[in-house]
């Protein structure tokens, strides 16, 4: 269906969109807000839903014949969801724990997904009013303070120290020895997706995920690290996909800019 929709268009719209719902998250960040748990015990603010209000809104005037999944919407059964070949995959509010912090390091995420692939992305940062964003066969682009953009690239690997991403708020023991098993390395620690940020713009050679997200966590910054000439695998390095499951949980991944290491001999066997 992609074939007939002009990608570089819709991500344009979709920047736009995300800038939206992030001046919708910054009114309330910097006011008194309200915090929910949702039933995994995950925080739940009124920035959150704010947000999916408006993305959903804007991607149903947009495309009013593609579907919308969003983790604030209502749990769709895979039995509907397999039918679906084209997608709007949303993440309102990603990195609600850096929003509660208030440490800025929360994104939107938008992505389009089609037939288990992320084909388009839109990642909009509020607080530093940054936007990453690509589409299949267009590249990748960053733009500050809605300013001009910039092509984005992952780096290859030097002979210098390893630059590793890692969760601010999500450890796991898996991670740690991980870690160890890769040696000396310069490790960044961020919230949200900008991890793969990192990545696709060259700041870090990996990031190595051994803990829980779920696909709208992943979809948008997915395939910006890919457009930028990076890769997102699952733990057996073949590419991480979308919608072929019952559950909406990813499991394990790697992203990387560079394909001439296999960065699973580092687990434990």
């Amino acid at each position: 269906m992609t074939q007939s929709l002009d990608l570089e268009s819709l991500c344009r719209a979709c920047v736009n969109i995300a800038r939206q719902a992030g001046s919708k998250i910054l009114e309330i960040y910097n006011s008194e807000y309200s915090i929910q748990h949702k039933d995994d015990k995950s925080p739940l603010t009124d920035a959150d839903l704010a947000s999916h209000h408006v993305i959903v809104a804007a991607l149903r005037a947009l495309t009013p014949d593609i579907p919308v999944l969003s983790e604030e919407s209502a749990k769709l059964p895979f039995a509907e969801r397999s039918r679906w070949n084209i997608y709007w995959l949303v993440d309102p509010l990603d990195g609600t724990r850096e929003f509660i912090k208030r440490n800025g390091e929360f994104t939107v995420n938008i992505a389009l997904i089609e037939h288990h692939k992320s084909v388009l992305g839109v990642i909009h940062v509020p607080v530093l009013d940054v936007d990453y964003y690509g589409w299949r066969d267009g590249g990748s682009y960053k733009a500050e303070q809605a300013g001009p953009a910039s092509a984005i690239q992952v780096k290859k690997l030097n002979r210098g120290r390893l630059t590793v991403a890692g969760s601010r708020s999500h450890g796991s023991e898996d991670m740690q020895r991980y870690m160890q098993n890769l040696g000396d390395v310069e490790a960044i620690s961020m919230g949200s997706s900008l991890k793969f940020c990192l990545v696709a713009e060259g700041r870090a050679d990996l990031y190595p995920r051994l803990g829980l997200t779920s696909e709208w966590d992943t979809a948008a910054a997915q395939c910006i690290v890919e457009q930028a000439g990076g890769y997102v695998t699952k733990t057996d390095m073949n590419p991480l996909e979308y919608n072929t499951k019952d559950s909406l949980l990813n499991p394990f991944f790697f992203v990387f800019g560079d394909n001439s290491v296999d960065w699973s001999r580092h687990l434990d066997k």
